[in-house]
């Protein structure tokens, strides 16, 4: 009897190469990509409302007032 192990490419590979490869699709990579690109506008519509004083959606005009 022989334990064979058999584990796809993806698992073998670095955190590091997958996290930073830029693919398409439900992969780790895009997820990772997404969640940092919702970092970025997280940070930057707090900080428009931080240095104009006012939330993101009035500053953009799109409060109807």
């Amino acid at each position: 009897m022989t334990n064979k192990t058999t584990a796809t490419p993806e698992v073998n590979k670095p955190y590091a190469e997958t996290a930073t490869g830029f693919k398409f699709g439900f992969v780790p990579s895009a997820e990772v990509w997404n969640g940092r690109l919702a970092m970025i506008g997280f940070v930057s519509a707090a900080l428009v409302e931080v240095f104009s004083g006012q939330g993101f959606l009035h500053f953009l005009g799109l409060t109807g007032m």
